[in-house]
């Protein structure tokens, strides 16, 4: 039986019913007592239909709130099929707003932002990172028009003008941002941002590793190639200028060497492909080596102190000792004569820590951000003089990340500075003495 004599064949039924049970009367009673019976089935029909009527115009105002009613005849099937299509909408609607949860939930986990717009320009929704990037807020900002809160000149332009083949690069708020602006069904638009910060300043410090790196190379190798062609030019040169001339390219040669290696360790401590081969790391006897080549380094020209009153540790024993040996010669090289260094390796509140203090020329304060950069210097000439690399403080910040370290500098120009390497408790080896 289809869905159509559902409806139809019960409802014939009962006409028929009526017609039967008022020729009944009629033929008992008489035609007229048939005709008022009729009239009284009628009705009481027309009255039941009203009122199941009645009952679904009070239950289709107020579908989430009223009671599905019951019915009697035909009644019965329409409110079944009404509360079956109310449980779907449900579960569609349940469905559908699952799946925008997690669209939703999605969106906040993308490292780019997302903004979704209307065809006039107002805000619907955005992820966190658009709000970071944009200075947008969900809360407070919903339904507003997005370009009267953004109000870059670029921005308003690149929305309005509807030239979205191209992306736009435009710097807010401290941030150089990628934007990109995408069409989405009839009446929505999603603007991406890609926040490119980041990556300008990793290219930034790639070219001037490279310029950097040229140029330190290039001094020694000119004044190596000069002693040549002198040596070249003048074979008659006595035998002490020529001694002299070979002692500077040497010193010259180990310079270059020196920088060398440190661009190799550098690069092999930021390789992936190069994980940290943890042991015990026996602190006194490294320390007690280090000491001993801070005083070579000064060679009496200052007083060098140690204390070693923490426990060994995890780690990996050449790093730490690379990583200790640039801090202790760095404080060695830039105090002045006569100055003090102390070196101490404690067991601090949450973990050992090496500490260098020195009462050198100190480092002014909008320099110590920078310090751990390749070749960042805070004094050309003075770095020149005392032979660094310029790459030592980057060698010790990417050593102490590598043992989940961290590296707090503090300083005073003409007072002297502290460094001081901080190291997580679990990596302390109290049991070996």
């Amino acid at each position: 039986m289809n869905s159509q004599a559902t409806f139809w064949i019960p409802a014939v039924l009962r006409a028929l019913l009526l017609l039967g049970a008022a020729g009944a009367v009629a033929y008992f009673w008489g035609l007229t007592a048939g005709l008022a019976a009729g009239l009284v089935f009628f009705i009481a029909t027309s009255g039941l239909q009203l009122f199941y009527l009645y009952k679904l115009g009070l239950w289709l105002d107020k579908p989430e709130s009223e009671r599905m009613p019951d019915g009697w005849g035909g009644w019965t099937e329409i409110f079944a099929r009404l509360y079956k299509l109310k449980r779907d909408d449900e579960k569609n609607q349940s469905e559908l707003a699952e799946w925008l949860t997690r669209f939703r939930q999605a969106m906040s986990r993308l490292p780019d932002g997302v903004v979704i717009m209307d065809d006039v320009l107002f805000l619907e929704w955005c992820n966190p990172i658009s709000e970071k990037h944009l200075g947008l807020s969900l809360e407070r900002d919903k339904g507003m028009r997005v370009t009267n809160l953004i109000r870059h000149p670029d921005f308003i332009d690149y929305i309005i003008l509807g030239r979205y083949e191209q992306p736009l690069n435009i710097t807010l708020k401290g941030r150089k941002l990628v934007i990109h602006l995408i069409p989405f069904e009839n009446r929505r638009q999603i603007l991406v941002t890609h926040d490119q910060t980041e990556l300008d300043r990793i290219d930034a410090m790639r070219r001037d590793f490279i310029a950097n790196a040229s140029h330190e190379l290039r001094t020694p190798l000119t004044v190596i190639n000069g002693f040549l062609e002198i040596a070249l030019a003048q074979p008659e040169l006595d035998a002490a200028t020529r001694q002299d001339h070979v002692r500077l390219m040497a010193e010259q040669g180990k310079r270059m060497q020196n920088l060398i290696d440190d661009m190799l360790t550098l690069t092999r401590l930021e390789s992936l492909d190069s994980p940290l081969r943890t042991e015990v790391v026996r602190i006194r006897p490294m320390l007690e080596q280090i000491l001993q080549e801070a005083k070579a380094l000064s060679s009496g020209k200052h007083n060098i102190v140690m204390d070693v009153d923490g426990p060994d540790m995890k780690g990996n024993t050449d790093e730490m000792r690379s990583a200790f040996t640039n801090l202790v010669s760095n404080a060695v090289r830039y105090t002045p004569e006569g100055g003090s260094i102390h070196i101490s390796w404690i067991n601090g509140e949450n973990g050992p820590e090496f500490i260098v203090r020195d009462t050198g020329i100190g480092i002014d304060p909008e320099h110590l951000p920078r310090l751990t950069e390749r070749f960042y210097r805070v004094d050309k000439s003075r770095s020149r003089e005392t032979k660094g690399t310029g790459l030592g403080l980057a060698i010790v910040k990417h050593v102490l990340l590598r043992h989940g370290a961290s590296l707090n500098i503090a300083s005073k120009v003409g007072e002297g500075s502290q460094f001081k390497a901080l190291f997580p408790a679990e990596l302390a080896v109290h049991s070996v003495s």
